[in-house]
């Protein structure tokens, strides 16, 4: 069923980061954070999951012992047989929402409830409604997509809850190589986990030394941060009910502070991004996919003007 009231969601933490700072951010996103649902588990690679999994089930217990909710989330790209089974014992075991990362997930989850994530590729109503059709409750459309692209999935397949992804480097790609290890010297097989070296993602740079994107392990990422706060009025006029907060290396609680003042129109788009700019200060904001531009575009919603954004 589609929310009566828009929602925030946290998405899972992208990037490596040891065991207890993971613990400890979910722990003040339980005690500050006003998110209604927050989705955890590894959605990039593998081996990070010895880092996290001891501290899991104390981190589920905080959140719902807060009111909120959990979701438990697939890998994005399962390449050999360990993965493929740890998927399948995710979703036979989960006594929690699954939500589906990569197609193969689509297949074991098929007549259960389960949500549907950004990087599975839904872009068009027709693809919502065979997706609400096999069990998913609720579908976050991919970054990429335009406003109208949102607005006409959203009219075309009524009655399903659809998600946007609201803030965080926006998910580019994902590889069964690791392009962060092989920058540093490493190899996937022996990489040494310096992927936590960045718990932010590592910079790229093009040869003219303009920032470009971002790795983080076997995932690329932007170099910008999607920031959907001035046009959260228009996704919820076309029937967004939840709004995706991906977890960077800042304050997240201060950052939900502020989508959930600007959904309740206690502050402006103007204030809300000075705000998201001095807790998330050394990362450009885009909102340019939204806008049908360049995805690192920005497009200033008060003087509906655009200027460019880094790369």
């Amino acid at each position: 069923m589609v929310s009566a009231n828009p929602a925030l969601v946290l998405g899972p933490v992208l990037y490596l980061w040891d065991g207890p700072k993971w613990r400890d951010f979910y722990f003040r996103i339980a005690d500050e954070a006003p998110v209604g649902e927050v989705v955890l588990g590894e959605t990039v690679c593998s081996k990070r999951l010895h880092f996290t999994e001891p501290h899991l089930a104390e981190v589920v217990e905080r959140l719902e012992a807060a009111g909120k909710s959990v979701r438990l989330s697939t890998l994005a790209l399962v390449t050999i047989e360990r993965e493929a089974q740890h998927v399948r014992n995710l979703i036979r075991d989960s006594a929690h929402i699954v939500e589906a990362n990569d197609l193969s997930a689509l297949g074991l989850l098929a007549g259960k409830r389960h949500t549907v994530g950004p990087l599975i590729n839904v872009y068009n109503a027709a693809t919502a409604k065979l997706l609400a059709g096999r069990g998913a409750t609720s579908i976050c459309l991919p970054p990429e997509l335009s406003m109208t692209s949102v607005a006409e999935i959203a009219a075309g397949a009524p009655g399903i809850a659809f998600e946007v992804f609201a803030f965080g480097r926006i998910p580019l790609a994902i590889s069964a190589r690791c392009a962060h290890a092989r920058a540093k010297g490493q190899i996937k097989d022996n990489c040494q986990f310096v992927c936590g070296e960045e718990p932010d993602g590592m910079p790229v740079r093009t040869l003219d030394k303009q920032s470009f994107l971002a790795l983080n392990g076997v995932q690329t990422v932007s170099h910008t941060c999607q920031a959907l706060v001035g046009e959260l009025p228009d996704l919820v006029a076309a029937g967004v009910s939840r709004f995706r907060l991906s977890p960077q290396d800042c304050d997240m609680a201060a950052i939900a502070r502020i989508y959930e003042d600007a959904l309740a129109e206690r502050i402006d788009a103007e204030e809300a991004v000075a705000r998201i700019g001095t807790v998330y200060p050394d990362v450009p904001l885009s909102n340019g996919f939204h806008h049908a531009r360049e995805g690192a575009a920005w497009v200033a919603r008060a003087r509906n003007t655009a200027h460019g954004a880094q790369a």
